[in-house]
């Protein structure tokens, strides 16, 4: 999670959307599009790749191209003083492709992807192999009903 001591003014919000318009526009196209320096848009794309505001490419590959279009989260209950070697031991499963912890009834959410039913529950065994997790539960994506989004906060607060 990228540590922002202070939030986008009103030439990052309208980067960000030309940039979420067009991924792959050249710094002079972007800067013409939101009327600013060249060197404006550079600073501004160093700075964030600096700070690790941009994601990274691969959250936009869809991981059915890939072969494994079946998506899940696991909601894990783990012993606290293993996070660490729980997280390392996670972070060799290919399959799992997000920890997030959490608080309250649950520890972790883990996104895992697979390649069938019989992949799920191979990988749900995985996971609660895992030394230090106490309990798992597996609840398998039906459909997406809103894709991840954030132009809704961009144009709201700009």
């Amino acid at each position: 999670m990228p540590s922002i001591e202070a939030s986008a003014d009103s030439i990052d919000a309208r980067l960000l959307l030309a940039l979420s318009r067009d991924p792959r526009a050249a710094i002079v196209a972007l800067a013409q599009k939101i009327g600013v320096a060249r060197n404006t848009v550079q600073a501004r794309l160093n700075r964030w790749g600096e700070d690790d505001v941009l994601l990274p490419f691969e959250r936009r590959i869809d991981p059915a191209f890939l072969g494994y279009p079946l998506r899940a989260y696991v909601v894990t209950r783990v012993k606290q003083r293993l996070l660490d070697d729980i997280s390392a031991e996670l972070s060799q499963v290919p399959e799992v492709v997000e920890v997030h912890g959490l608080s309250g009834d649950a520890d972790l959410l883990i996104q895992v992807v697979a390649r069938d039913a019989d992949d799920l529950y191979r990988i749900a065994g995985q996971i609660l192999g895992v030394r230090g997790v106490q309990r798992t539960s597996t609840s398998l994506v039906m459909r997406q009903l809103v894709d991840y989004r954030l132009t809704q906060l961009i144009l709201r607060d700009s």
